[in-house]
């Protein structure tokens, strides 16, 4: 269901299977938005898992053409605070513990947003660039975290290491064997969603009902 969210009026998918267990807020990349076919992949197997799923752009039409923005990772961090308030004041979904996932530079933003913020019940990323974030908001994440990286993206590899070393919740970096950047190998992918899945399964949310 395409719905419109804040002032920014930012275009995205609502997505809400029957007794959805919880909502998983999508945080893309920079050349990426909730067209993304990896990321709708993904929501689509996590709406089987019984999660509602929300993929939205986190910059409008006019903000994208300056390329600045998109890797503000304040702006897109405030951004992923308006979804999670959105979907917690609609009457539908309201209800629903609320998890991140985030990916590229979306997971910065993710763990960013996520920094402080009790109300998010659990964060996973994606070949995410989770050291954009920030030494002070990754030491301010509640949420636990699950950091995916294929074994063949070292630099990434490397930065969520240390991502990893500087926070304090509970968290977890798992390394998919043979994998790249984007998880485009052959049953990559797959693996994603069933460690993300897991995640999500294993860590319901905040404790709302």
């Amino acid at each position: 269901m395409a719905v419109e969210i804040g002032a920014p009026r930012l275009a995205a998918f609502l997505g809400v299977p029957d007794n959805a267990r919880g909502i998983v807020i999508f945080a893309h990349g920079s050349r990426s938005g909730r067209l993304s076919p990896r990321n709708n992949y993904v929501a689509q197997r996590l709406r089987g898992a019984g999660f509602a799923t929300l993929l939205l752009d986190l910059l409008s039409p006019e903000e994208e053409r300056d390329r600045n923005n998109v890797f503000d990772i304040i702006l897109l961090a405030s951004r992923l605070k308006l979804a999670a308030d959105w979907a917690q004041n609609d009457p539908a979904i309201g209800h629903l513990s609320i998890g991140y996932f985030g990916a590229s530079t979306g997971a910065g933003a993710a763990l960013m947003a996520a920094a402080g913020d009790a109300r998010i019940g659990a964060i996973v990323s994606r070949g995410g660039r989770a050291d954009m974030a920030g030494g002070e908001a990754l030491a301010a994440v509640i949420a636990p975290t699950l950091l995916i990286v294929g074994s063949l993206d070292g630099a990434v590899t490397d930065l969520n290491q240390a991502a990893y070393d500087a926070m304090h919740c509970e968290r977890e970096l798992a390394i998919v064997p043979d994998a790249g950047h984007l998880f485009e190998e052959p049953g990559k992918l797959s693996e994603v969603v069933m460690l993300a899945s897991g995640w999500f399964q294993k860590h319901p949310g905040s404790g709302r009902a």
